[in-house]
């Protein structure tokens, strides 16, 4: 079906941190923060967590635009969390 509001909301809370990502690396690295990062982290996870139960169509659900659109927000959401985790020297879960 269409995003609601709600699924909105939570799309953009975890937009922001994502968009924010490349500005927070630089600013890790040249203030010698990795605490700086390490909360972002956690910004990105805590924003991610209430979005993965509608990723994916569930039971005869066909998979929609707004399935992929959520997919790929996930995806970009894995690859910051898993980057920043290698960057602080932490092995990321397999499955991020």
């Amino acid at each position: 079906g269409d995003t609601d509001a709600a699924e909105q909301t939570a799309q953009n809370t975890l937009l922001t941190p994502l968009t924010a990502h490349p500005r927070i690396l630089t600013t890790a690295a040249t203030q010698h923060a990795p605490d700086r990062l390490a909360r972002h982290l956690v910004t990105v996870a805590d924003a991610l967590f209430p979005l993965l139960p509608g990723v994916l169509p569930l039971g005869e659900e066909k998979p929609e635009a707004a399935h992929r659109a959520r997919l790929a927000l996930a995806e970009a959401a894995g690859t910051v969390l898993a980057g920043g985790l290698s960057l602080l020297g932490i092995d990321a879960p397999e499955h991020l």
